[in-house]
């Protein structure tokens, strides 16, 4: 996956070529697709799920419990254990790119270069607003459109419930479709909304959304990361739009402002 060395989903989009490293091909018909799309189960979902965390911590240089980037994670999400009753991990990959993920199963990863350029409560904003993906189920549907169109072998629907095992290759595609994903306005929207409530109800301070959202702001139009980092949050709404609802829920509830300074 490029210099990677997030769904999965998750999600949050950035730019990145991960196919690079790969010769990859569609391993589906459309006829098979249409057939695996009405007998992909939960259990099979599941599983290709786990296989692709697994494929994903497998080719990243994935930081130990003992790193400062760890230790700062760790402090950070102190509390997050769980959304909507998922359990959550979290690990942090040592990559050059800018990025950061949440995926169905409630693993989520975060590159220790976006932990460079931002602080704390942005990228509690950022965690926040991925996991709020992951609640609305938006990562989920993702994923399984990814697995479809991408990723899926020949016969899946055919293996009596138990999820075929996918190829380097497989697994590569259905990665890069997947890091890359889009989601709706309507999608990006309601998943502020949830991150604010998941790190309010969470005793986090919930202005992170904003923070997050500023940050973005300032680097839109940059060069390098920076622009790399205003492509995460792809198909969004008003970025000045979303710092403000943010902003006046915040106010509404008698939020106080952040302590961290830049």
């Amino acid at each position: 996956m490029k210099k990677l060395s997030l769904i999965c989903i998750c999600l949050i989009a950035c730019a990145m070529g991960a196919s690079a490293q790969f010769n990859l091909k569609k391993a589906v018909s459309g006829a098979a697709k249409a057939a695996q799309a009405v007998t992909l189960t939960d259990e099979q979902m599941a599983a290709y799920v786990k296989e692709s965390v697994d494929w994903m911590d497998k080719h990243n240089p994935v930081l130990p419990d003992d790193d400062p980037y760890v230790i700062r994670l760790k402090k950070l999400t102190d509390g997050l254990t769980e959304v909507e009753g998922m359990p959550l991990n979290f690990k942090v990959y040592n990559v050059i790119d800018v990025n950061a993920f949440a995926c169905a199963d409630g693993s989520v990863r975060v590159f220790s270069s976006l932990m460079d350029i931002m602080n704390d409560d942005e990228l509690l904003g950022v965690i926040g607003h991925e996991l709020g993906h992951v609640a609305k189920h938006h990562s989920k549907k993702a994923f399984r459109t990814a697995l479809l169109t991408d990723a899926l072998k020949d016969g899946v629907s055919s293996t009596g419930g138990v999820a075929a095992q996918l190829s380097d290759s497989q697994l590569g595609v259905l990665s890069d479709a997947v890091i890359n994903a889009k989601f709706s306005q309507k999608q990006e929207s309601e998943a502020d909304e949830y991150g604010y409530d998941f790190l309010k109800n969470h005793g986090k301070n919930p202005r992170s959304m904003a923070a997050a959202f500023e940050r973005l702001q300032s680097m839109e139009g940059g060069a390098g990361k920076q622009s790399a980092v205003a492509k995460m949050f792809s198909s969004h709404p008003d970025t000045a739009t979303r710092i403000k609802k943010m902003n006046e829920r915040a106010d509404k509830d008698g939020i106080p402002a952040l302590e961290t300074a830049e």
